[in-house]
């Protein structure tokens, strides 16, 4: 089950059954015995600055924030994979720079939060080929057509 939670702000701005389909895209092709839950939460530049200050130790807004739990949740007794918290303005921008759709940009940022809940990180350049390949292989079964890589 994928939690989508998004400030009022941004509630009318996204395609909330895509992005549930994004992550749930990534779940089943990396074959993850199910059922599980994970958290996508859309908000603004300053909460993800905040977080990624307070649990990364780095000054700056991001794009995305992945926080793996792998836990079971006390009320659904589900595997919690954890949360994807995701900046919409930062994905805006990264669109408008990019001349592709929003919807897109947030597909991608949902892809790649995801696998980093299931462990994939891009540190090492053997990583980091890794995790793309699986990232467009996600985008490439939910119809994305995002092709360049995030940073």
């Amino acid at each position: 089950m994928i939690n989508l939670v998004s400030s009022d702000l941004y509630q009318d701005l996204i395609d909330e059954a895509t992005l549930v389909r994004a992550a749930e895209t990534v779940i089943q092709l990396a074959m993850i015995p199910g059922p599980v839950e994970v958290s996508v939460v859309i908000e603004d530049d300053e909460q993800l600055h905040e977080l990624n200050q307070r649990f990364l130790g780095i000054d700056a807004p991001t794009d995305v924030l992945s926080f793996p739990a792998d836990e079971l949740d006390p009320d659904s007794g589900l595997r919690y994979l954890g949360d994807v918290i995701i900046s919409y303005p930062r994905a805006a921008e990264q669109a408008a720079l990019a001349g592709e759709a929003i919807q897109d940009e947030l597909q991608l940022l949902v892809v790649h939060g995801v696998l980093h809940l299931l462990g994939h990180d891009h540190g090492t350049s053997a990583e980091k080929e890794k995790m793309w390949l699986e990232q467009q292989r996600a985008l490439d079964s939910i119809g994305c057509k995002i092709t360049r890589l995030p940073e």
